[in-house]
């Protein structure tokens, strides 16, 4: 036990400041990773769906290949904004992936085409919504600014409600959150972990004022909320197919999946939220 406790907080270790080193580094340091993450999280949805669910086969090269698309599109038309013609070939992915299955002679096509569609939105929409929140434009230039605080602050929500609702959890949780799919998440634990996220909010909104106070604790419980049905969503995933973890490729801490499971679903609701945010102000 204390083995793989070294190992997973080494992992850990590494995970955050491989993460925070990228995302702090600039626009080519971001886009190289999370389009690296993109793939390996596609491939390991391809992979478990392929493994796990009878009569499904999907095209996992095809589909990473459409999903990294999808996320360099995103980011090129964020940096250089009206540019929206570079989507053009992602679309020809998304047809060859649908009019493929006319050929491969599968027992379910049908299934076929809605897990290969879920993991344009669920993962590939969602990462690619990064962009959104990293290039800002004043409206006048061309080129976007790059700001690393709006995608680097989702995760840093996300860590701290994680790390705040497992230790008030432990102490304090006697409420089932959601048993029926997460049995340890209690409701104690989940408040506790919103509490922290807030302080967490106030600390960015001190030392970046691009956001207001109540704006930054708004995005906050978005992302609290938001990335705990994320964790929630991919529990139910693993219960439905019978699986403990969704891979292996991060010592002790399971697979890609496991580890974006809130990011997946905060992303969307960030953006979301400043959208909304912004048409008030």
């Amino acid at each position: 036990m204390k083995s793989n406790f070294i190992q997973r907080a080494i992992t850990g270790v590494i995970f955050v400041g491989v993460l925070v080193g990228a995302i702090m580094g600039g626009p080519v340091t971001f886009t190289l990773l999370f389009a690296l993450i993109t793939a390996l999280t596609i491939y390991e949805f391809g992979t478990i769906v392929n493994r796990h669910v009878p009569d499904v086969q999907i095209n996992r090269l095809i589909s990473v290949l459409a999903g990294v698309f999808l996320f360099l599109c995103f980011g090129y038309v964020g940096l250089i904004p009206g540019k929206e013609e570079v989507f053009v070939p992602y679309l020809f992915l998304m047809l060859y992936l649908m009019i493929s299955e006319l050929y491969r002679k599968q027992k379910n096509p049908i299934h076929n085409w809605a897990y290969t569609m879920m993991s344009q939105m669920y993962i590939a929409l969602s990462f690619s919504m990064l962009n959104v929140l990293a290039y800002h434009n004043a409206g006048a230039e061309s080129v976007s600014q790059y700001n690393p605080i709006l995608p680097l602050s989702i995760f840093i929500f996300n860590w701290v409600n994680d790390s705040g609702a497992y230790c008030v959890g432990s102490l304090l949780g006697k409420h089932r959150l959601f048993e029926r799919i997460s049995p340890k998440k209690s409701w104690e634990g989940s408040i506790g972990g919103a509490c922290f996220s807030v302080v967490a909010a106030v600390v960015l909104a001190h030392f970046f004022s691009f956001l207001s106070l109540g704006e930054w604790i708004g995005l906050a419980l978005v992302v609290v909320v938001f990335g705990t049905l994320g964790d929630l969503t991919e529990s139910l995933l693993k219960r439905t197919v019978q699986i403990k973890d969704s891979g292996n490729i991060l010592p002790g801490h399971g697979g890609m999946l496991d580890r974006f499971d809130s990011t997946l679903m905060a992303v969307p609701a960030a953006v979301l939220y400043l959208y909304v945010v912004s048409m008030l102000n």
